[in-house]
């Protein structure tokens, strides 16, 4: 819910005349089984999803991120990440978004988990957006 409504207001700063996900029904399945932490952990990924989808526009494709979002778009610190790290490295991801809050987290971590991939560390969701879609090239950014 908070990504969605989060998504629309983001993508009204960016382009006011673009009303698809006022108009458009989405929805998206979150198991209810699924670990309780992995939810939240997925805002700014979800927020991107939306906009991809609103925008007509892919964000970068070699790209994995991770963190909660508030509706004021703060990216909130998340846990497990050495796990996710380890994860995007297993997948083939060369860039990471990363949660400001976490960045002592990452930089604890030992050098040969670190090596190899450009991490960034988004403090609020303009951070992500210009990360996850360079080709906007300032145009559509706040």
């Amino acid at each position: 819910q908070i990504a969605h409504t989060f998504a629309r207001s983001y993508l009204y700063k960016l382009q006011p005349e673009n009303d698809f996900l006022e108009t458009t029904p989405l929805h998206v399945h979150v198991p209810e089984g699924a670990t309780p932490k992995d939810g939240p952990s997925a805002g700014i990924t979800m927020v991107t999803s939306f906009l991809s989808l609103a925008m007509d526009m892919p964000p970068r494709s070699d790209l994995a991120m991770t963190g909660e979002l508030t509706l004021t778009g703060r990216v909130l610190a998340i846990g497990g990440v050495r796990e996710k790290l380890i994860a995007a490295r297993r997948s083939g991801v060369q860039h990471i978004i990363f949660p400001k809050a976490n960045e002592r987290d990452y930089t604890e971590l030992p050098q040969n988990l670190r090596d190899g991939v450009q991490v960034y560390f988004a403090q609020d969701y303009d951070d992500v957006f210009r990360i996850a879609f360079p080709q906007a090239d300032g145009e559509n950014a706040s």
